[in-house]
């Protein structure tokens, strides 16, 4: 599926500290998504921005969040709560950190499928003012009611055995 609109976004993760006592041998590290950036720095990806009790904050790039026409739905949805949140996706990988970003997204649905894959780490953040901005122009654009129509079930109890032999 082809996106409508595109909006560049910085990602911010967390990389906790292993709590424990065997992380020198296991190597375990906790990534959590921790926020987006409306304009993503000028800054190589993983650069360290602070310390954190719980560990550190990394910039882990720039990254590109496509909107669908056909989801404005979601996005209204989304907007409507009142604490719009965009869903991150996250998966251990080869990379020299650990860890790859598979997804960024608006959608509460999307967000939702990236939890089925079972290994990847998905949570959400808050969304910027900025960006909730740009979706509201954008779902007033593109959005298109559409009726809820409920298909009818066919009554199987007037049918005979003959029809189906």
């Amino acid at each position: 599926m082809t996106p409508t609109s595109q909006i560049e976004i910085g990602v911010v993760l967390e990389r906790q500290r292993p709590k424990s006592p065997w992380a020198d041998v296991t190597g375990d590290t906790l990534w959590l998504p921790a926020a987006i950036l409306p304009a993503a720095p000028d800054l190589p990806p993983f650069t360290r921005l602070t310390e954190t009790p719980s560990g550190e904050l990394l910039f882990a790039g720039c990254f590109t969040m496509a909107l669908h026409r056909t989801e404005t739905a979601n996005y209204r949805d989304n907007l409507a709560t009142g604490a719009p949140r965009i869903w991150i996706a996250l998966r251990a990988s080869a990379s020299a950190q650990g860890i790859t970003i598979i997804g960024v997204t608006p959608d509460p649905a999307e967000g939702e499928s990236y939890t089925e894959a079972g290994t990847d780490i998905t949570g959400h953040v808050p969304m910027p003012s900025e960006i909730a901005a740009i979706l509201a122009d954008f779902v007033a654009e593109h959005h298109i009611e559409r009726p809820f129509i409920k298909r009818r079930r066919r009554d199987w109890s007037s049918d005979t055995e003959d029809e189906f032999a």
